[in-house]
C-alpha cells in the first residue's frame, strides 16, 4: 500500500456545518419570512455562479432576496447567513493534530462561495490546518467535477494514490475515487481516525 502523503479536506459538513446549504437556506428564509419556493427557484439560477467567484455575496443576495424593497437590510441577512456557520471542534482539533505532525500535506477541496469562504478561514483558523485551499470560489471549479481533483493533484505533484480526500457526500467521493485517491465518508470523529489508521495516517 502506497504511503498516504496528503490530505484533502471537504470543509461543510466535516470541519463545519455548511455554509449554505438547503438547511442554513432553509432557517434563514424562515427567520426573515421569506417566499421558499421564490427564493429557490432563484437560487438556483445563480448558484453555480456564486460559489465559482463570478458574482459576489451582495450580488447574488441582489438578485435572490433584495431584487425588491424588503423590512430588512443587506447587512441583517448577511450577518444572520454568515452566523449560520459553526464549528466541529473535535474534528478541527483532530485535523490540527495531523497538521502539527508535519508528516502529511493538509488542503481542502471545498465548494464555497467567495465571502463566504474567508469569513469562515478566518472565524475558525482554518490557515492554522491547511497549506491550500482549492475552493470553487478560487478555482472556478467545483464539486463533484473531475476537474477540481485533477487541479488539486497537478498542483501538489503528488500520486493519486498518495492522497486521500475526505467528505460527507458519496458522489463527491465517488469522483475522486476515479481519480485514483482513497476516500473516506466521514460519519464521526472516531470513525474517521479509524479509517485514517487503516491507511497508516496518524498524528
Amino acid at each position: 500500500m502506497s504511503i498516504i502523503r496528503a490530505l484533502f479536506w471537504d470543509v461543510g459538513g466535516v470541519l463545519l456545518t455548511n455554509a449554505w446549504d438547503h438547511t442554513q437556506r432553509a432557517e434563514a428564509l424562515e427567520r426573515f419570512s421569506l417566499d421558499a419556493n421564490d427564493f429557490q427557484s432563484r437560487h438556483e439560477m445563480v448558484v453555480s455562479s456564486f460559489e465559482r467567484g463570478k458574482i459576489s455575496l451582495d450580488e447574488y443576495l441582489e438578485r435572490t432576496v433584495f431584487y425588491c424593497d424588503r423590512p430588512f437590510t443587506p447587512e441583517a441577512f448577511r450577518a444572520a447567513m454568515l452566523s449560520l456557520s459553526q464549528p466541529f471542534p473535535d474534528v478541527l482539533a483532530f485535523a490540527q493534530g495531523l497538521t502539527d505532525s508535519g508528516k502529511y500535506l493538509m488542503a481542502t477541496i471545498n465548494n464555497e462561495s467567495r465571502e463566504v469562504n474567508y469569513y469562515r478561514m478566518d472565524k475558525f483558523g482554518l490557515r492554522k490546518i491547511f497549506r491550500l485551499f482549492f475552493s470553487s470560489c478560487f478555482v472556478g471549479l467545483r464539486k463533484p467535477e473531475s476537474d477540481i481533483y485533477r487541479l488539486a493533484l497537478e498542483t501538489t505533484q503528488i500520486r493519486p494514490e498518495e492522497c486521500c480526500f475526505i467528505d460527507d457526500r458519496a458522489l463527491n467521493l465517488e469522483c475522486a475515487a476515479k481519480m485514483g485517491m482513497h476516500t473516506i465518508q466521514v460519519k464521526s470523529v472516531e470513525q474517521l481516525r479509524e479509517e485514517l489508521s487503516k491507511l497508516g495516517v496518524s498524528a
